[in-house]
């Protein structure tokens, strides 16, 4: 009976920790693991429930720093392209300022097309006056409303302007393309014309006062029929408008009737 007694308190240890392991590695592969992870999840909740809102607060305050930050960004560059916009405005005779507006919708379907300004008819913008981007010339009023001016812009594939090259005089028709570019036809077979060479509005154009800068000749096609063309590179970013100027439509003189000619012809004599 000693002897028994003290084999056991040698071996006891031993043989309790051999149960436990081989009853653990039972109970694993009934459960497949199922209890012991319920054992650990049961340990750490408190830890990670003390854990977590902390983390999704700072995630929350980053966010908001960064939107608050990109509105900032947003907000400087607006503020600069305005200011440069009426310091601009402030150079131009006070009979003749233009009036600022914004783009204020533009559908992804008429991109290139047509965009809505966010100032109209009592603003003083009418049907036919002329919008300028920074860099030259974006458009046509094309209708208006009390608070809205809708404008064709010269990259419609129905636009048409008439143009000459700075350089030589050669004249011809920019048609829109929808896209940055608009498609220079000339008048001459051969005009005397090279890329890089500067577009502005002529004389004959109808609807634009001449001298306006339109882009600059980026390519050429000398053998189309019936008449050269040439490819346009547009010099206002239509691709990101934001803010513009609208200015009256050119006044053109009415025409001297004869009478009224030959009746001064006379006086001064």
């Amino acid at each position: 009976m000693f002897t028994a007694r003290r084999w056991w308190e040698r071996r006891g240890l031993q043989i309790g920790l051999l149960g436990i392991v081989v009853g653990g590695a039972w109970v694993l592969r009934q459960t497949q693991g199922a209890l012991m992870f319920e054992i650990y999840q049961e340990i750490t909740r408190p830890i990670q429930m003390l854990q977590t809102p902390p983390a999704q607060e700072e995630r929350l305050k980053d966010a908001r720093f960064l939107e608050l930050q990109t509105q900032i960004a947003e907000l400087k560059n607006q503020n600069k392209k305005l200011k440069q916009l009426l310091g601009y405005v402030e150079k131009e005779p006070s009979t003749s300022r233009p009036v600022i507006a914004r783009v204020m919708t533009r559908g992804a379907d008429n991109w290139w097309q047509q965009v809505t300004l966010n100032r109209g008819s009592l603003a003083g913008i009418q049907e036919g006056y002329i919008v300028k981007g920074d860099g030259g010339l974006v458009g046509l009023v094309e209708s208006v409303t009390p608070n809205t001016s809708r404008v064709l812009l010269i990259s419609d594939l129905k636009s048409q302007v008439g143009v000459t090259v700075s350089r030589t005089g050669a004249k011809g028709v920019l048609r829109g393309d929808s896209s940055a570019d608009g498609i220079l036809e000339f008048y001459e077979k051969v005009p005397n014309v090279k890329p890089g060479d500067v577009v502005t509005t002529s004389t004959y154009s109808q609807k634009f006062p001449s001298g306006l800068a339109v882009g600059r000749v980026k390519s050429l096609d000398l053998k189309k029929l019936p008449a050269s063309v040439g490819k346009v590179e547009l010099f206002p970013s239509i691709r990101s408008l934001d803010w513009v100027t609208v200015y009256p439509k050119p006044q053109t003189p009415p025409p001297e009737n004869v009478g009224s000619v030959n009746q001064k012809s006379e006086k001064s004599k």
